[in-house]
């Protein structure tokens, strides 16, 4: 089944120019149609109080939901939550390889978390990366090993800020090689 449509579901305000930077990104990269939603999950559901962030398994089952009767989309929640797996301190993003479902988060990305000065573009920069990295998996890309590509696994803020948006010649060829498989978007 090809997954022609890829929704991006805002939980939280995000700028009109931040979701349609984000969509010209993955339309471009997956030759696919962005479509917008509008978040009517209760996030607060997913909340630990013990861990003071938010279960990102448990939100994606939700965001399942939404595409369950949708063949031809999948779904990335876009967030402002710290998220959390329960065998991770911390997560910037997560997606099913292969799959229907992804998110991801600003809360980790902000510069003043780490004791810097706020800067909205390299913010911005971050979250795209991030976005197209989950998007990436939901392809069925694994991590890769080329440092600049951006399917390299990120587990500090440092790392996604050396990695290119795009993809590497590799993964790029993966991609183009997936086009009409069930796993590309």
């Amino acid at each position: 089944m090809n997954h022609s449509v890829l929704i991006l579901h805002p939980c939280g305000y995000f700028d009109t120019s931040l979701i349609d930077t984000v969509s010209a990104d993955l339309e471009k990269e997956f030759s696919i149609r962005v479509e917008h939603g509008r978040c009517n999950i209760d996030i607060s559901r997913f909340y630990d109080p013990g861990r003071r962030q938010y279960n990102a398994n448990e939100l994606m089952k939700s965001l399942y939901e939404i595409v369950a009767d949708r063949d031809d989309a999948r779904i990335m929640g876009l967030l402002r939550v710290d998220l959390y797996v329960p065998i991770l301190t911390y997560i910037f993003g997560q997606a099913e390889l292969g799959g229907r479902t992804g998110l991801a988060s600003l809360y980790r990305l902000r510069s003043e978390l780490y004791g810097l000065e706020i800067n909205n573009k390299l913010l911005l920069e971050r979250f795209r990366k991030v976005i197209m990295h989950e998007a990436g998996h939901l392809s069925g890309l694994i991590h890769c090993h080329n440092p600049v590509c951006i399917m390299r696994s990120s587990t500090y803020v440092e790392d996604i800020d050396q990695k290119d948006l795009w993809f590497c010649d590799s993964c790029r060829q993966k991609l183009d090689d997936g086009k009409d498989s069930a796993s590309s978007i």
